[in-house]
């Protein structure tokens, strides 16, 4: 039975009303998401000054800086190049770049070719045919997931470079760490020469009458304790000096300078600035904005799809005359819509929401773990600057002391438990000392990091 036209308009009315219902609230629950980027926002510029106040601070922008010694940045550039875990890395980075590329293809006309020969009883017939099809990205749904797949770029951009980072720092606190060890083994080496000192003297007078058996015993102990502290912290060195050949990629060992090299002290600016520039903040908060667009991504997978797609098409007994001379064409456009799939798109939808969820709080514990790293690394500059002029104090009053010690022993006026123990917490003292001006060094180039100091070399092999 033939519909009369009122009642055919009305139906088409009736299913374009349905339609735009459905538009209209699959969009209404995508813009009624939480924005989890301007919680982010929020977040970041919450914490408005850092705690603690600096003194003899200096504006640099970056890491390497902090430390002026060509041969270091030399090292730094080599390791970029050479370092299999950052290029690991670098690699990652290429992935998500040819990732876009895979994602970013929807968008352009699919075009394939087939060619058939068939032979039945004798009689043999050639196909050719090509066959182009389009969806058209009619609700943005391919721009978003392009947009997700640029924003997992940005975040293995900012990894990449945290990683950059990273190395520099490790290295840097790698070379620092070869001069305490060297400059460790000095101390040992000079308090090994004193107690060989005191040994011969004590052997001395116990040959001649004026000392005890037990002086004597108490001297070797003391040389021989040091002597094991010495071998133990030689192989320390070793093993230091291979771990910087490690992170550059080399199995030769480093040669490093004895002395400490100066090491700025970074200005802390503004919080929200400092850790803006922080690569794992951003690649949090690229992370947040992937999923964001993910999320638009599975609610538009309610909305109906429209594809267009046109095929030519000849068939002939021969394979020339069958390369599409006289072509049969068709074109069909198929529009598409889900009813009914078990709650799967309903689930999608769900779990994209909240693993946007899931980004932002891990965005969070980044950011508060960003801010804990600045301020711990304020507060021990303050702190190591404290002990260092106590330590510092302490061993001018332990030489003083010392010296007269030794005046005291030869006369007679004290026993060599005296001498040893004011001796060796001289030594002890400059132990601490040049442990604690290696930390509060360190802890400047953790500052640095902390404050999102980065490197940038000509050199760097990026990812491309």
């Amino acid at each position: 039975m033939a519909i009369s036209s009122p009642l055919r308009y009305s139906v088409i009315a009736l299913r374009y009303s349905v339609l735009t219902l459905t538009l209209a609230a699959v969009v209404g629950c995508s813009n009624t998401a939480v924005d989890y980027q301007q919680h982010a926002d929020a977040a970041r510029t919450a914490t408005t000054q850092w705690q603690y106040q600096q003194q003899d601070a200096v504006d640099v922008t970056q890491l390497t800086a902090l430390i002026a010694m060509p041969e270091l940045t030399s090292l730094v550039e080599q390791a970029i190049l050479q370092n299999p875990s950052l290029q690991q890395t670098a690699i990652a980075l290429q992935m998500a770049y040819a990732q876009r590329g895979v994602t970013t293809s929807g968008r352009i006309p699919q075009v394939n070719a087939g060619f058939n020969a068939e032979s039945d009883e004798g009689d043999a017939s050639y196909k050719t045919d090509v066959s182009v099809s389009w969806e058209l990205d009619l609700w943005q749904k391919i721009s978003d997931e392009v947009a997700a797949a640029d924003m997992d770029i940005a975040s293995s951009e900012a990894t990449y470079q945290g990683a950059r980072d990273a190395l520099a720092a490790n290295i840097m606190r790698s070379w620092l760490q070869i001069n305490l060890q060297q400059q460790l083994i000095t101390i040992e080496t000079s308090r090994l020469a004193v107690l060989d000192n005191n040994e011969n003297f004590v052997l001395s007078r116990y040959r001649s009458g004026l000392g005890a058996l037990e002086e004597l015993d108490n001297a070797r102990t003391s040389s021989a304790q040091t002597r094991a502290t010495l071998a133990e912290q030689q192989e320390t060195l070793a093993q230091n000096q291979r771990n910087l050949g490690l992170l550059l990629g080399q199995t030769t060992a480093i040669a490093v300078a004895h002395d400490f090299p100066n090491v700025l002290q970074p200005l802390a600016g503004l919080p929200a600035q400092d850790l803006g520039r922080r690569p794992d903040l951003q690649a949090a908060y690229a992370k947040i904005s992937a999923a964001q667009y993910r999320t638009d991504v599975a609610y538009k997978a309610l909305l109906p799809s429209i594809s267009l797609s046109a095929s030519l098409t000849d068939i002939a007994n021969s394979p020339s005359e069958a390369l599409l001379i006289s072509p049969a064409w068709s074109l069909l456009g198929q529009l598409t819509a889900p009813i009914f799939q078990g709650g799967k798109l309903r689930s999608q939808i769900e779990i994209a929401e909240l693993t946007t969820e899931q980004m932002y709080w891990a965005y969070q514990e980044t950011l508060l773990t960003a801010v804990n790293e600045v301020e711990n690394s304020l507060g021990q500059e303050q702190s190591l600057k404290r002990q260092q002029q106590h330590l510092n104090d302490a061993l001018n009053s332990a030489q003083r002391s010392e010296s007269n010690y030794q005046t005291k022993y030869r006369q007679g006026l004290v026993d060599i438990l005296d001498l040893l123990t004011v001796q060796q917490q001289t030594f002890d003292l400059q132990s601490q000392l040049t442990q604690a001006t290696y930390n509060r060094l360190v802890n400047r180039i953790d500052l640095g990091l902390a404050l999102g100091l980065g490197i940038t070399t000509d050199n760097a092999g990026e990812a491309s």
